[in-house]
């Protein structure tokens, strides 16, 4: 389906934090973020470089779930030793109030050096949606800086968020 396609299909909204069936198939993890105050801007809307700041700390709560962290020894850091390729967010409603809201993480692509993850930045319960979009990552060898294979481990917990090809 092309993201146009995605935009404009009407599909069910999930009710809960926990069901994320049913915005885009069974598939993802739905993790709760917070806006601050501080986070909006002039005109009292989420500024717009906060969007993927928020996502990204939802990623790093939820590979902190598999028990993947960094503490910032980049020898150690394994498959969190990587870098952003490609980031793409598209903008859908803006969020003009401090409070509860989650996001919405899958992976697209799973590759041997890279992966692909889609995201939604979303109500708390999953039904409304204000950003959605993808990043593109590339796994690192901390001494040659040089793409290199996602572990066994991370590739283990990884293949349980890719969204199914269907």
């Amino acid at each position: 389906m092309t993201v146009e396609a995605e935009a404009e299909a009407e599909v069910p909204a999930p009710r809960s934090v926990a069901d994320v069936q049913g915005t885009y198939g069974d598939y993802g993890r739905l993790i709760p973020v917070t806006v601050h105050f501080d986070d909006l801007d002039s005109l009292g809307m989420l500024h717009n470089a906060r969007y993927p700041l928020l996502v990204e700390r939802a990623w790093n709560e939820l590979w902190r779930e598999y028990g993947f962290t960094f503490d910032g020894d980049w020898a150690a850091a394994g498959d969190f030793c990587n870098v952003v390729r490609e980031l793409l967010i598209s903008y859908e409603a803006p969020v003009d109030r401090p409070g509860a809201y989650a996001a919405h993480l899958w992976l697209e692509r799973l590759g041997n050096t890279g992966l692909t993850y889609g995201f939604r930045l979303c109500s708390a319960d999953g039904e409304v949606t204000y950003a959605r979009g993808t990043r593109v990552l590339v796994r690192l060898d901390a001494e040659t800086l040089r793409p290199t294979r996602w572990s066994d481990r991370f590739r283990a917990c990884a293949r349980e968020l890719l969204r199914s090809a269907d």
